[in-house]
This record gives C-alpha cells, sequence and structure tokens, in this order.
C-alpha cells in the first residue's frame, strides 16, 4: 500500500557532494564516478528498510525516496549517513572539510497526488539552502501543513 493511499508521511531527500565542481576539476572524472560509487554502496547500506529507495540526481548527487517514514526519522537517517561518510574518510583537498562531505535537503510531505514534482523541487530547494550554509548541512522543508515551512534541523 503506497504512502498517499494511507495518508502517512513521506520524506524524499536531495543529497549531493559539497563542493562537487572544484572535487570534479581537481580529481577528474573517473575518480568522482568512483567517489560516487563508493558513497551510493554506503547510503544504501544503511536503508534498512524494503521500501526506501536511493536514486542518483544528476551528476553530483542522490535522491532517496522514504515512504512512511516520519520526518525526525528522516533527519536521523541523514545524520547517520554523513557520520558514515565521515568515516569513510574520503579526500577532497579542495574542501576546507579536506574530506568529502554531504549537503542534504529534505522534504517531508503526507501525498496527495500529484505531489510528486513539488516534493522533488522542495527537496531541491532545501539542499540549496543547506550547502549555502556550509559543509555536510541538513535543511527541511515540512510540507504536511498545505504551506512549505522551514525547520531547524
Amino acid at each position: 500500500m503506497l504512502a498517499a493511499e494511507r495518508n502517512v508521511s513521506l520524506c524524499v531527500v536531495a543529497l549531493e557532494i559539497d563542493c562537487f565542481g572544484e572535487y570534479l576539476a581537481a580529481y577528474g572524472r573517473d575518480a568522482a564516478e568512483d567517489c560516487l560509487e563508493t558513497l551510493e554502496r554506503l547510503i544504501v547500506s544503511l536503508l534498512k528498510r524494503e521500501e526506501d529507495t536511493c536514486l542518483r540526481l544528476g551528476q553530483s548527487g542522490f535522491l532517496l525516496v522514504l515512504p512512511d517514514m516520519p520526518m525526525l526519522m528522516g533527519r536521523d537517517l541523514v545524520n547517520k549517513i554523513n557520520q558514515a561518510v565521515r568515516r569513510e574518510g574520503l579526500v577532497n583537498k579542495e574542501s576546507h572539510a579536506g574530506a568529502v562531505t554531504l549537503g542534504a535537503g529534505l522534504a517531508v510531505v503526507n501525498p496527495e497526488p500529484p505531489f510528486a514534482k513539488d516534493v522533488l523541487d522542495t527537496a531541491k530547494m532545501a539542499l540549496r539552502k543547506a550547502q549555502r550554509h556550509g559543509l555536510a548541512r541538513l535543511e527541511i522543508a515540512d510540507m504536511r501543513m498545505g504551506e512549505k515551512r522551514d525547520v531547524a534541523a
């Protein structure tokens, strides 16, 4: 049964490597692709539920579709992903962190069709806001009350 049919929360998370353009320029396309493949394996390993999905988003990111997941659980998952990325220790000399980090935008909605494009756009806007505020940041947009409102991560 779909989240929309049960009227429960759907979390959509847009993740992107911080400073990806600089990483690509410094290390090249092959190294960037290797990094993305490593990150994808790491992220997928943290998705414990069969219904959770990780997709590639653009050239430098991922999209997580997390049906029937409350906002706080989505936030906790993003924090676990960022901790795992730090432990992985992927070097990025172009970042002031010295390592690969991920920015994240989380949009949460009680889905009512048609919602797909709006929730994806909202997750991407939250991602851009997170990246403007620094490395390895998470911004959350709660769409459940019929309006978009930011929530402190």
